[in-house]
């Protein structure tokens, strides 16, 4: 296989969440460029505009709206889906909830591991259970730098991305011999809706960029490439890996 054939998803569907906004659309765009049709998963907004990106590629785009914190809305969308092959999940819808650690209330943990841990626990079990029955499959986290770190007034959050960490390396400990390859995208400071409160306070803004090394803000546009390396062959050899996209954050 030529190495640019190697990034080739010919063929291949790929399901992911949080599929219409930010990171999500950016990655769902790029895996339909480099050929996979597409299954979109969100808990509401619209889909108009990445359905017609994925099908202006001449890949097919069939959307669940479907709210990732309610379980009983989750298997019955497994339940949806269980006879269609799916060779890629990513795993990357998510929320944040931010409050001091004093004021974080039972209402804020319970949403944000709700949908940032419980639900992509439960979609990645089923999901990897038909992939190790044809052998083959690629999973992927969007994880965080907070997968690493504290963070400053989102305990909830810092504490579901760390544990996607830990179960980055946990599923791929137990499916890397049955064919399914897991591994996690850890964005730095990007610009999407989740962070436009941290942009528009000067104080902090300037203290986020003088920290990075890139001296910016990442873009979605950033996780193109990245997302369809992970999703395809030619990262097939990589096992419970982070990749870090954070122009440097995490080597300061």
């Amino acid at each position: 296989m030529s190495v640019l054939n190697s990034f080739s998803l010919a063929g291949k569907t790929a399901l992911v969440t949080g599929c219409n906004k930010g990171i999500g659309f950016a990655m769902t765009q790029a895996l339909a460029e480099a050929g996979a049709n597409i299954i979109g998963v969100s808990s509401g907004g619209d889909f108009a505009a990445i359905e017609s990106a994925v099908q202006s590629l001449g890949k097919s785009f069939t959307y669940y709206q479907v709210d990732l914190g309610d379980r009983n809305r989750l298997y019955e969308l497994i339940q949806s889906i269980d006879n269609v092959q799916i060779d890629i999940l990513v795993n990357n819808a998510g929320i944040i909830k931010r409050a001091p650690a004093v004021e974080h209330s039972d209402e804020y943990w319970d949403a944000v591991m709700a949908v940032n841990l419980d639900a992509q626990f439960i979609l990645s079990k089923a999901i990897a259970k038909k992939m190790m029955e044809q052998g083959k499959g690629k999973i992927i986290f969007t994880c965080s730098l907070l997968s690493f770190q504290g963070g400053i007034n989102v305990p909830g959050y810092t504490a579901a991305k760390s544990a996607l960490a830990g179960l980055v390396k946990a599923f791929a400990n137990e499916w890397a011999s049955k064919g399914v390859n897991v591994n996690g995208i850890a964005p730095g400071y990007i610009e999407t809706d989740n962070t436009k409160a941290l942009r528009e306070d000067a104080q902090r803004n300037q203290s986020i960029l003088e920290r990075i090394p890139a001296k910016r803000w990442g873009v979605p546009d950033d996780f193109k490439g990245p997302i369809v390396f992970l999703a395809s062959p030619a990262s097939d050899y990589m096992h419970g890996a982070m990749l870090l996209i954070d122009g440097g954050w995490m080597a300061r």
